[in-house]
């Protein structure tokens, strides 16, 4: 018997998993208490763990134009809340409380990204999870739009994060990146491939896939600094906005990255009773520096692009820099 994994099953919220995997989810799952009026996480603090409601009412209140607080959403059984900032590493945009007493389960922030790592398969299941459940609150919560244009530039973020790895979009990379330009701030572009991509897609399936970009966007949001963009452009395409790091400090970063994904594993089962198979992941990066080797955003991503060509080229897993403007 699992009495935390008998919860997860029955809440709903975690259908795309088997019942192994829940179990597997529920090990790293802690317990908590909450009595009625305690605050769980106040607004501004640094996000660090996930939370689903066992039993009881968590109330959620944000600040509005005014600077009154109001509350604007709940959590009741089976709901999670608090993820956000663990994807994005990003102080919470808003407090939670305890309305009743209140029993929660909590996943450590180190324990999500062991979970993507570890075990991607999972990792992408939850992630896959977390989606819709966000897609379902902001349906259901048809006031709060309005509310999140007010909250300014940190619930912005969330209408532009990438689905799939947890990074940024397409989208918020061009806006940092044109800013960057526009203010004349020296940066540098790191633009990078899963190696082979479509061969695992191909062998193992799109649940391969999707493993491998959710534990290869884990992995570079682990490096980026506070005013660094992490974005997933499509596909097995990746991308690094350095601000202030010139080609020297570029490079070292490119390659902590490369080793990083060279690091990573993904294991899978041909059969119920097969044995594991695993997959070592491998990334190739260009790198290309503003205003060394470009100066404009256009000029940066394709010199960016085309440094990650040659590192393809010359055999992949390596990182290439841009030969200069």
């Amino acid at each position: 018997m699992n009495p935390v994994a008998d919860f997860l099953e029955a809440t709903g919220a975690f259908g795309a998993m088997s019942r192994l995997e829940l179990e597997a989810l529920s090990a790293f799952l802690g317990e908590r208490r909450a009595a009625a009026g305690s605050v769980v996480f106040s607004m501004g603090d640094t996000g660090t763990e996930f939370y689903i409601v066992r039993s009881g009412l968590i109330g959620m209140r944000a600040p509005q134009a005014d600077g009154a607080e109001v509350d604007t959403y709940e959590f009741g059984p089976g709901r999670f809340f608090g993820e956000m900032a663990i994807v994005e590493g990003l102080p919470r945009s808003a407090t939670c409380y305890a309305r009743v007493d209140s029993e929660l389960l909590v996943l450590e922030g180190i324990d999500f990204y062991r979970l993507v790592w570890d075990h991607p398969v999972i990792g992408a299941k939850l992630l896959a999870s977390m989606r819709a459940v966000m897609r379902t609150r902001l349906a259901e919560a048809t006031g709060i739009l309005s509310d999140l244009v007010k909250w300014g530039e940190s619930a912005r973020r969330r209408t532009i994060v990438d689905e799939a790895s947890g990074l940024f979009n397409r989208r918020y990379l061009d806006e940092n990146l044109d800013e960057a330009v526009r203010r004349g701030t020296p940066c540098s572009l790191l633009m990078l491939d899963i190696d082979r991509f479509r061969e695992v897609n191909a062998a193992w399936g799109l649940a391969a896939g999707d493993a491998a970009i959710a534990s290869v966007g884990a992995a570079l949001q682990s490096l980026v600094r506070e005013n660094d963009v992490a974005a997933h452009l499509s596909g097995d395409e990746f991308a690094l906005l350095l601000r202030g790091a010139g080609k020297a400090e570029a490079l070292v970063v490119a390659e902590r990255a490369r080793a990083v994904i060279e690091g990573l594993w993904l294991e899978f089962r041909t059969g119920k009773n097969a044995a594991p198979v695993r997959l070592r992941l491998t990334g190739s990066i260009g790198v290309s520096s503003l205003p060394d080797d470009a100066l404009n955003a256009e000029t940066l991503s394709a010199t960016a692009d085309a440094a990650l060509a040659r590192a393809k080229e010359l055999g992949r897993n390596r990182v290439v820099a841009a030969r200069g403007a």
